[in-house]
């Protein structure tokens, strides 16, 4: 028998209460899963990690940096744009990338220490 599973059926109704009021909003909760999913590829976060360090990188200096194809990294920069979790600008013909805010960089330093401390 799995020992984390509860032995007797009893619900807490004072406390599933609070927890559902705790809950945000629908388009929070779907906006924060997209935030996550984008997180959780290596290459995204290496592409992320970059960034974090160097504050604004072309397209180029991400391939060559992660390792894969110009290509890939347009693809990999389209789902972190999604996401909400960079944004760009353009010089001539030259894209260039940023972190979106603060909380990104947050998120990343945060998600390292939590990675390194269990490691």
């Amino acid at each position: 028998m799995d020992r984390a599973v509860c032995g007797v059926y009893e619900v807490h109704p004072e406390r599933v209460e609070k927890a559902r009021a705790a809950l945000p909003k629908e388009a929070a909760l779907k906006g924060a899963a997209l935030f996550l999913k984008a997180l959780s590829d290596p290459t995204r976060m290496r592409l992320l990690l970059a960034l974090k360090a160097a504050g604004e990188l072309c397209v180029c200096d991400l391939a060559l940096l992660s390792g894969v194809s110009v290509s890939a990294v347009s693809h990999q920069l389209r789902l972190l744009r999604e996401a909400r979790l960079v944004e760009f600008r353009r010089e001539g013909k030259q894209v260039y990338y940023r972190l979106k805010d603060g909380h990104v960089f947050t998120l990343l330093e945060e998600a390292l220490a939590h990675a390194e401390e269990n490691t």
